[in-house]
């Protein structure tokens, strides 16, 4: 009966936390900055892949001609925000 251990015995002992003097870090400047970019850059992309879409087929463009506007448009619009949000998180650090 002693090598068995009740439920509540084992989330008392999950819920033991180590006791030390070491606190963890939080991620650093540049850590931010490049989550930034990447989180501004994918949604950059997202925007350009609809307003780029939109567009291109407003104008009548189809086939080869359609996907490079799209690319293009996307890959300007991430660059874009993605910068604005880098230097938005740079200048919050």
């Amino acid at each position: 009966m002693s090598d068995r251990m009740t439920l509540l015995q084992v989330q008392e002992k999950a819920c033991q936390f180590p006791i030390s003097g070491q606190y963890q870090r939080g991620p650093s400047c540049w850590d931010r900055v490049k989550m930034s970019f990447t989180l501004g850059f994918c949604v950059g992309l997202a925007s350009g892949a609809l307003f780029g879409g939109f567009s291109a087929l407003r104008y009548g463009m189809r086939g080869r001609d359609l996907i490079q506007n799209v690319g293009k448009v996307m890959l300007q619009g991430g660059g874009t925000f993605g910068t604005f949000m880098a230097i938005g998180s740079a200048i919050r650090c």
